[in-house]
């Protein structure tokens, strides 16, 4: 299923398609499917066929209207595509998007790859496969020496946000691995990793999380709520207890509008 898509990906036809985020789409009804799941395919099983076929249709990924119907339609909320100036997505964005270890192997492999390269969203790679909750890309791009695993996108938002955000442990356990990465990043709006987990009543991401000693448990979003306020609002009794466990944590903190946890 993976190389029928590609192929016709890969067809002149589409390849004549402009990007326009208003095309209809009812003239062409495979475009969306091998657009938005092609990756699906070839993640369960790439044969041979399917790798060079994906690997030429990366050759002019970021000109490829498959690129506008896949971020439009599968990008996380916060995101906003930029499709009229410096529009990039490459090859690796995608294979890191659809965590395809053994294209995201030969992408890195190629002389001049800009691991930490940002598309039209801000993201890095590492950002996609964070996001998604894709391990074994994840891997891959930290075993890099010139991987920056705390690079943010446009709202502040770091791969152990993203997967904070996602609820994926996995990845974030393997993000607090690494001294290089800050625990504490928070994004546009105040929002720490800690509090995502808080918020989400993650107890798992939170043992995580608190696990590192530069995590500060108190920290406020930008309405002043701190994670126990949150867990506390959202009636995430287990973080809760998590959390009250701490010395360093203020039980009668207040956010903006004077209302504690309790």
């Amino acid at each position: 299923m993976s190389e029928t898509c590609l192929s016709y990906l890969s067809s002149h036809h589409v390849k004549a398609l402009s990007m326009s985020p208003s095309r209809d789409l009812r003239r062409t009804p495979f475009l969306e499917y091998s657009s938005l799941y092609w990756g699906m395919h070839a993640k369960r099983d790439l044969s041979h066929i399917a790798k060079q076929l994906a690997l030429e249709l990366f050759d002019d990924y970021s000109n490829h209207i498959s690129t506008e119907i896949l971020l439009s339609k599968e990008k996380p909320e916060s995101f906003d595509p930029d499709f009229d100036e410096h529009f990039l997505f490459s090859g690796l964005h995608c294979a890191s998007f659809f965590g395809i270890v053994e294209l995201v192997t030969s992408l890195v492999e190629v002389g001049g790859c800009d691991i930490n390269q940002t598309d039209c969203t801000g993201s890095t790679p590492l950002m996609w496969a964070a996001t998604n909750g894709h391990k074994g890309v994840v891997k891959i791009l930290l075993e890099r020496d010139d991987v920056n695993p705390n690079k943010a996108n446009w709202y502040g938002e770091t791969p152990l946000w993203a997967a904070a955000f996602n609820e994926h442990e996995g990845v974030a356990r393997m993000l607090l691995k690494r001294h290089d990465v800050n625990p504490d990043e928070a994004n546009e709006d105040g929002e720490t990793p800690l509090w995502l987990a808080a918020f989400r009543g993650h107890e798992g991401l939170v043992k995580a999380l608190l696990g590192r000693g530069d995590v500060n448990p108190d920290s406020p979003n930008n309405d002043g709520e701190t994670p126990l306020w949150c867990a506390a609002s959202g009636g995430h009794e287990g973080v809760v207890k998590i959390l009250l466990r701490r010395d360093d944590v203020n039980p009668h903190s207040p956010n903006n509008d004077g209302e504690t946890p309790l």
